[in-house]
């Protein structure tokens, strides 16, 4: 069986507290990474723990900072922090972000500005905050995490579809200004099982038939997992996908290949 090998490289990941940050952390600690995670969360959260715990019990490092990522002095700080910390940094995981559901008509200009600065706006200035430490790496790789909002989408989404479709633009940008020095894919999940899909399933009467409902949805038969993002952002961070930049893959369970819903 072909293994992904990222021994001894540095990755940095953003939005590590709980959903998919945390799996994509929990995969690179299995594939030899060390990591620099960021979020709102406090230090000694349970999960932000039981990472550190991960990393260092197979004797690789974890480094934490508590960082809003809307704030450009705080990511920068970060960003200069690790490299300095690691000496380098190999892989940029960009994933911090928040489900901004508001509806066309009813999104206030402040939703709109508060959506553009987290779900866009950081993933650019995280990406030229690390570019000269990329630079110096032997394979500078960035993965932005998008959405299945940014290929097809529905009602009530807004704003939030409108940026995820943008950062596709952010991924083919960078890929053809700083190729081949770094490659920078994007990675664009759909129902995955995190604490946001959780909330979009309470806001119906029923929330379990509403999670069955979309289940029967997915030709693959069930929601994706955090560690499935893990193991696509292990993978094209690795020597295997060295062939893929200014793309963004969809994961979705198959969900948009269906055209009409039943």
């Amino acid at each position: 069986m072909l293994a992904i090998n990222l021994k001894d490289k540095v990755a940095l990941v953003t939005g590590v507290s709980s959903g998919i940050g945390a799996g994509v952390v929990k995969v690179l600690t299995k594939a030899g990474c060390s990591i620099a995670g960021c979020s709102r969360t406090e230090e000694n959260d349970k999960t932000i723990t039981s990472l550190k715990d991960d990393l260092e019990a197979v004797g690789q490092q974890f480094f934490y900072r508590r960082v809003d990522v809307t704030k450009e002095e705080q990511l920068t700080k970060f960003v200069q922090e690790t490299g300095e910390k690691f000496g380098k940094i190999d892989i940029v995981i960009s994933n911090a972000g928040v489900n901004v559901f508001r509806g066309a008509a009813q999104c206030t200009n402040d939703d709109w500005m508060y959506n553009h600065e987290l779900n866009l706006a950081a993933h650019w200035r995280l990406a030229k905050a690390a570019k000269p430490w990329l630079e110096k790496s032997e394979n500078g790789v960035i993965v932005i995490m998008t959405s299945n909002h940014a290929f097809s989408s529905i009602k009530g989404c807004f704003p939030y579809n409108v940026t995820k479709t943008a950062l596709t633009g952010l991924v083919r940008s960078l890929a053809i200004e700083w190729g081949p020095a770094i490659r920078v894919v994007g990675l664009a999940p759909g129902f995955i099982e995190t604490p946001g899909n959780d909330k979009w399933f309470e806001s119906f009467p029923d929330a379990e038939a509403e999670r069955q409902r979309t289940i029967k949805l997915h030709p693959a038969g069930k929601l994706g997992t955090p560690e499935e993002v893990g193991a696509w952002c292990a993978f094209l961070s690795s020597s295997l996908a060295a062939f893929a930049t200014g793309t963004t893959y969809l994961l979705d369970g198959g969900r948009s290949a269906i055209l009409q819903d039943d």
